[in-house]
């Protein structure tokens, strides 16, 4: 958080400064929205993790609206301030701002802590985090490699690692589909928002009739959907066309069902989980195996570890196969 003339960011902002994400890519039912404690979204008992990555809840982020840019009233966050020995000088005015480069996310490691104008960081708002532009401000950003677009608003400094120009939340970039990928090249324009709102014909609102950091406010957690589809392989790994495949019921049937497991991946193509499975296998002694199921006229073929036997060692897991890029796991039941 940037206070005054303050010469060291703490919290969120500078700690997005030392990493990189990469994402789960999950794919569910739509849960309903609940009300936690009316501030971000997630789990009640939601706790940071020692290491950045996608969150073990879903939302469908189409269902997340953009920001709605509005005028700021009060004074800008545009101080100058210092960061692994760099000086930065941020601009005072965002309504020009137009710069390409690499656009990276952040997620769980800094869900509800503070971002460097005060507000509380949610992985699943609509927001970013850039060194140089006032607090707040709000931009356009496009990922240059499909021309998907987002509405956001820049309330973090960061990133500071590397040559990435914006850092933005899990859902923007899950909204740009480079979540799983971890960093797109991206065109940032900065936004005036008394010419977005005439452009779209009507007048700025007073003040507070809308909700300018918009998100699809919290979700219960749970236990992950039935198919999330955690881990993409390279395009290679899809070579080959689906054949018809028989379910193997008497490995399904021999599944414990007590413990935990951990999802890496769900399939339509059977090599695409047979080489999941044999690079988890030389990863850990957990036990790895491929669970087959019909999902919509379809046999997904699902990769998993398990059965685990506690949540300590669920993450112990979780974190070994995150950082051999493998996917992120979610943790799943027995079915």
């Amino acid at each position: 958080m940037l206070k005054h003339s303050m010469q060291v960011l703490t919290g969120a902002a500078l700690a997005v400064a030392l990493v990189s994400c990469s994402s789960n890519g999950s794919k569910g039912p739509q849960p309903q929205p609940v009300i936690r404690d009316g501030s971000i979204s997630g789990p009640v008992n939601f706790k940071q993790s020692g290491s950045d990555g996608a969150p073990w809840w879903t939302v469908d982020v189409s269902r997340i609206p953009d920001a709605v840019p509005m005028p700021h009233h009060g004074n800008y966050k545009a101080a100058p301030y210092t960061v692994m020995g760099s000086r930065y000088f941020p601009i005072q005015d965002a309504r020009t701002y137009h710069m390409t480069g690499t656009a990276s996310w952040y997620g769980t490691k800094f869900h509800g802590r503070d971002t460097a104008n005060g507000e509380t960081f949610d992985l699943y708002g609509m927001t970013a985090a850039h060194k140089t532009l006032p607090l707040p401000s709000y931009v356009k950003v496009t990922n240059l490699e499909n021309g998907l677009s987002v509405t956001l608003r820049v309330n973090d400094r960061g990133p500071f690692y590397s040559d990435r120009i914006i850092d933005l939340s899990f859902a923007a970039a899950k909204k740009l589909g480079y979540a799983e990928k971890g960093v797109a090249r991206v065109k940032v324009e900065g936004i005036d928002p008394h010419q977005w709102w005439a452009a779209r014909g009507q007048k700025v609102p007073e003040t507070g009739a809308v909700n300018t950091v918009a998100y699809n406010k919290p979700l219960s957690l749970p236990t992950l959907p039935e198919e999330p589809v955690a881990y993409t392989p390279p395009t290679e790994q899809h070579a080959g066309a689906l054949l018809p495949v028989q379910i193997d019921s008497k490995k399904n049937a021999s599944l414990s069902a007590a413990g935990l497991y951990l999802q890496v991946g769900a399939f339509a193509n059977p090599d695409a989980a047979q080489l999941l499975r044999d690079k988890l296998s030389m990863l850990t002694s957990a036990p790895v195996f491929i669970n087959s199921v019909v999902r919509n006229q379809q046999v997904l073929h699902r990769v998993r570890m398990g059965p685990v036997p506690s949540h300590n060692e669920a993450e112990h897991l979780r974190d070994r196969v995150r950082l051999a890029n493998l996917g992120l796991p979610a943790l799943v039941s027995a079915d």
